[in-house]
């Protein structure tokens, strides 16, 4: 069989998704190997429903379309495995972890291979006790199964007694996972895994360690993250939406149930007519009846409550991780794109006159530089970001170096080795200075020593400046009031627009605000570990909105 014939992509998703048929592309199947595992899949039972019903008839087809996969693609005379990943990303509360528990448990038990390893990894010691309880429910419930495992609950291992192999449930972490080779793994929640700094590298061993087995395989199952995704998360969602659009080819089966783009920008997300497109579910462990109670409570409950519940239950995934103390802008932000608008270079050609602002800068710290600059004609304002930090930051704040790794990928975040972040800095706005259109640069007064100098080195606030006066100190706290109320009116009445880029969104998205007096503040402190300093080296060039709004002579 041809590598072409084992094609996963499925460019028709989302007509098969609207109306209800399986995500899984027809795939020459060895059809044989398929039926065998099925038989024995089914005789499985529910441990936590009562009568404890066979799989065969109480699992749905859209995952017995997933688990046909997994058995029917091992050529039975090579035992080369022709799909050796499976990406399923699927709403809370439609059996995933049971139905994949079930799944790891069939697949130990058919396995020919003397003393192969199966590992069912969960991202924190709660999920991993969750799939082996169920596994454990699921032997308990048959005799026959009883007798051909060994159970160990104290070490969460379930040996096959004939070959030897054995399923072991683990929890995700790097000591753990050093060395193993499997013969195939789950890793449930993978969206977790996200926030982890050394998940990617751990991710590496496991798929490292699979690579001598010829029939090995990896299952991930997960939901929806509720925060932007990041991180190993935010990569294999990636790569398994390329697949599935014919964009990219792996031997990989992508299984996203997730609206199509345009119920989510039209809001019919919100129409429980549609949930049934990512609820394969229904009217099995879930009904769209008791899904519409709770996004009603989600609902009073107010729009914080609502986007997490969507992001769970609906596999939404979350632009702007918006919350009750943020700040106001960022509920415009989304509506502010402007999709013409992809580069610095972008902005200056469209300017007539331009301001910089600066923020941060500390080694346990980024180092921001925003640019706003006045459109020719329309008069409307352009935002641009950029941002540096030291590679000390990654361990300094591991909560947040899957996402800046992630930045790290485009032209506008850079994790640097030796300091040169202020240098690059300089440069930049050397560059957009040489287009004439550069007014005035602001940034906060507190420990900017180095950053002066080197603007002085490139001939801008220094000596030989002719308006030397151009580098300026914002005043930060409430001073900083009327610049964050003017980016947010502007950013809703649209006379303020972005070029999406992920480094300003994550920025918003992180700006928790404070009320003092009659002011807001948004200050580093109350956003806490999240980082913001390119949204406030943004705020530090709005400060002062003359220089923007001033007539050209």
């Amino acid at each position: 069989m041809t590598e072409r014939s084992w094609d996963t992509s499925c460019p028709d998703w989302e007509d098969r998704i609207r109306s209800g048929r399986s995500l899984v592309p027809d795939l020459p199947l060895f059809e044989a190997e398929a039926d065998r595992g099925m038989r024995l899949f089914d005789r499985l039972r529910l441990p936590d429903v009562p009568g404890m019903p066979l799989f065969g008839d109480a699992v749905g087809d859209w995952f017995r379309d997933i688990a046909r996969v997994l058995f029917g693609s091992v050529d039975p005379t090579t035992m080369q495995r022709m799909i050796r990943e499976i990406f399923l990303l699927v709403a809370k509360k439609n059996s995933k972890t049971t139905n994949g528990a079930g799944l790891m448990l069939a697949v130990a038990l058919l396995n020919l291979r003397p003393l192969a390893e199966f590992l069912y990894v969960g991202p924190t010691q709660m999920i991993a006790d969750i799939g082996f309880g169920q596994t454990i429910g699921m032997i308990r419930a048959d005799n026959a199964l009883h007798q051909r495992l060994h159970v160990q609950e104290h070490k969460k291992r379930i040996t096959v007694r004939q070959t030897g192999a054995t399923l072991t449930i683990k929890t995700f972490d790097a000591k753990i996972m050093t060395g193993v080779k499997p013969a195939g793994v789950m890793i449930d929640e993978v969206h977790i895994l996200g926030t982890m700094a050394k998940a990617a590298s751990v991710m590496q061993q496991i798929r490292g360690g699979l690579l001598p087995i010829p029939e090995a395989f990896l299952l991930s199952i997960t939901t929806q993250s509720d925060q932007p995704p990041r991180g190993v998360f935010r990569a294999d969602l990636n790569r398994a939406r390329a697949v599935r659009d014919g964009r990219a080819k792996a031997s990989l089966l992508p299984v996203l149930y997730e609206f199509p783009d345009d119920v989510i920008e039209s809001d019919e997300w919100r129409d429980p007519k549609t949930w049934h497109m990512v609820t394969p579910n229904a009217d099995r462990s879930i009904t769209i009846d008791r899904l519409e109670e709770e996004f009603d409570g989600a609902q009073l409950a107010g729009i914080d409550e609502v986007r997490l519940w969507a992001s769970q239950h609906l596999n939404i995934e979350i632009g702007l991780a918006l919350r009750s103390d943020r700040w106001r802008g960022a509920d415009h932000w989304d509506g502010a794109l402007d999709v013409e608008l992809t580069s610095l270079e972008d902005l200056v050609a469209r300017s007539e006159v331009i301001t910089a602002g600066i923020d941060g800068g500390g080694l346990d710290d980024l180092l921001g530089l925003g640019f706003v600059g006045r459109e020719i004609g329309t008069r409307r304002w352009l935002i641009w970001g950029k941002g540096w930090c030291h590679e000390d930051v990654l361990e300094l704040r591991k909560s947040e170096a899957s996402r800046m790794t992630d930045l790290a990928e485009t032209d506008d975040f850079t994790i640097v080795k030796e300091l040169t972040d202020i240098d690059e800095l300089a440069d930049v706005v050397a560059e957009v200075d040489a287009s004439g259109k550069l007014a005035l640069v602001g940034l906060d007064p507190v420990g900017v020593g180095a950053v002066v100098d080197a603007l002085a080195e490139r001939g801008i606030g220094g000596d030989e400046d002719e308006t030397a006066d151009r580098v300026v100190g914002v005043s930060q706290g409430f001073k900083l009031n009327g610049a964050i109320k003017t980016a947010e009116r502007k950013l809703a009445d649209g006379s303020m627009v972005h070029g999406g880029q992920d480094l300003m969104s994550w920025c918003v998205g992180n700006a928790k605000v404070e009320v003092k007096g009659n002011a807001i503040v948004i200050t580093k402190q109350q956003s806490g570990t999240a980082k913001i300093d390119p949204l406030m080296a943004v705020l530090n060039a709005i400060a002062h909105p003359r220089t923007l709004n001033r007539e050209l002579v």
